[in-house]
C-alpha cells in the first residue's frame, strides 16, 4: 500500500514537472537546457532511486537470490544425475560383458556337449553297425554251412543213385552213405 501511495506520487511529480518548465515562458525543445527543468528531473529521479531502493531493489535482489539459488541447485542436481547416470551406464556395461562373457560361457559349453553327444552317437552306430554286420556274417556262416550240408545231401543222393544204376542194385543203406561222406569230406579243402 505504502509502495502504491509513493509510485503514485513519484509518477504526480514527473507529470507536474513539464507544467513547471513551460510556465517559465522559455522556448522547449529538445536541446535547449533548462535549468528548472534538470533540478526538477533530478529530485524526481532521486525520489524514485529512493524509492526504488527502499522497496523493489530488496524485491529484485531476493528474486535474483532465489533464481540464482534455483540455478545453482538445478545445477547440482544435473551434476548428481550425470554421476548417477555415468554409475548406471558403468554397471550397464560391466552387466552386458559379464552377459556375453556367459553367454560364450554357454556357447561353448553347448558346442562341448554337442560335440560329446555327436562322439557318443557315432559309437553307439559304430557298435550297432559292427554288431549288425557280425551278426550278418553269422547268419551268412550258418545259412552257408546249411546249404553245403543240403548240397552234400543231394550230392550223396545223387551218388548213389548213380552208382546204384550203374551196378544195377539199390545203394540207400547207412554203411553206403557214410562211405560217400568221407570220400567227399577228402576232397574238400581245409579251410
Amino acid at each position: 500500500m505504502k509502495k502504491a501511495m509513493l509510485l503514485a506520487a513519484a509518477a504526480s511529480v514527473l507529470g507536474a514537472a513539464p507544467a513547471l518548465a513551460e510556465e517559465g515562458g522559455a522556448a522547449a525543445g529538445p536541446l535547449v537546457v533548462n535549468g528548472g527543468l534538470m533540478i526538477w528531473t533530478l529530485v524526481i529521479f532521486g525520489i524514485l532511486l529512493a524509492v526504488l531502493r527502499k522497496f523493489a531493489w530488496p524485491v529484485v535482489l531476493g528474486a535474483v537470490r532465489d533464481r540464482e539459488k534455483a540455478l545453482e541447485e538445478q545445477i547440482a542436481a544435473a551434476e548428481r544425475n550425470r554421476a548417477e547416470s555415468a554409475r548406471i551406464l558403468e554397471e550397464h556395461k560391466q552387466l552386458l560383458a559379464e552377459a556375453r562373457t556367459s553367454a560364450h560361457a554357454l556357447i561353448n559349453e553347448a558346442k562341448g556337449m554337442a560335440e560329446k553327444e555327436r562322439t557318443v552317437a557315432l559309437e553307439k552306430t559304430r557298435a550297432e553297425q559292427e554288431e549288425l554286420l557280425a551278426r550278418a556274417r553269422r547268419e551268412i556262416g550258418v545259412e552257408r554251412d546249411r546249404a553245403v550240408q543240403e548240397l552234400r545231401r543231394e550230392a550223396v543222393d545223387l551218388s548213389l543213385a548213380a552208382a546204384g544204376r550203374l551196378i544195377g542194385q539199390r545203394l540207400e543203406s547207412d554203411a553206403d552213405r557214410n562211405l560217400v561222406m568221407s570220400y567227399l569230406d577228402t576232397l574238400e579243402p581245409s579251410r
